[in-house]
């Protein structure tokens, strides 16, 4: 498969930030279309169709915030992106492709507009719990290992999510208002640029030792709050771009930098 690649992101990847690495967000920024836009949602598409259950899944807790997150988005993109025309039933993409509006599908739906992937997490005692998802391109995680899982059972496999971490995480997602949106990025180097890559982080490192690093991938992350369920949309957008990464000192560089969840 031709690999799909951007050639640079909407943000200084050289930037650090120590974890959770979390700034403000101007809420009309939210989903963006790039380069790859025409290429990144036919492989959507295809994993939609040929690998539904690998790229998508939904609780019962989670119907009510899907249904409202489709709302959300639709009419998001019908005041923010020109290229979109936003109709009750259909929308035109800006590659020209049109998408029926199934609200007894609404995840599946989200996956077929945007570039972004989508995790929407409720609220449940002290935790969040990640209820619905649209994921086709997992950077090294599997959503069926995830959905209906906390956030702290979400963040295990990862060495630097601790617990110290994992309160910030919490408070972060306890307290992001609706319309005050926030975001970080991540960096992780690898040797296949494919977008749908599910096999968990230890596997592929095992994979991928003694190759090179030719990809930089990297996931602009969001968090923002549904005004009605008051559960939290974590939508990732992802790039993949060819850049060799030459050394060890430039690996230990992408290591320091905020992750996504995993």
């Amino acid at each position: 498969m031709t690999a799909i690649l951007q050639s640079r992101t909407p943000y200084d990847l050289g930037l650090e930030r120590p974890l959770p690495g979390i700034a403000p967000l101007d809420p009309a920024q939210w989903l963006l279309v790039d380069e790859a836009y025409a290429a990144q949602m036919a492989e959507r598409e295809r994993l939609l169709t040929q690998r539904r259950p690998d790229v998508l899944a939904m609780t019962e807790a989670g119907r009510a915030g899907a249904g409202e997150l489709l709302e959300h988005v639709l009419d998001w993109l019908d005041r923010h992106v020109p290229g979109f025309d936003v109709g009750k039933r259909r929308v035109r993409r800006p590659d020209g492709a049109e998408v029926s509006v199934d609200a007894d599908d609404p995840m599946a739906t989200l996956g077929r507009l945007v570039q972004e992937d989508f995790c929407l997490l409720q609220k449940q005692g002290d935790e969040h719990v990640l209820t619905a998802a649209v994921l086709c391109f997992p950077a090294s995680w599997r959503l069926a290992d995830k959905i209906g899982r906390p956030l702290v059972a979400i963040h295990a496999p990862v060495a630097a999510y601790d617990d110290g971490i994992a309160r910030r995480v919490q408070r972060l997602f306890d307290g992001v208002r609706v319309d005050r949106p926030l975001w970080r990025f991540n960096l992780l180097a690898y040797a296949d640029p494919a977008l749908f890559q599910p096999v968990s982080r230890q596997a592929s490192r095992v994979a991928e030792e003694g190759a090179r690093y030719r990809y930089l991938r990297s996931e602009r992350q969001c968090v923002l709050r549904l005004p009605r369920s008051q559960d939290c949309v974590f939508s990732i957008h992802t790039y993949v771009m060819a850049r060799p990464v030459p050394d060890q000192t430039a690996l230990a560089a992408i290591g320091k930098t905020s992750r996504s969840i995993e």
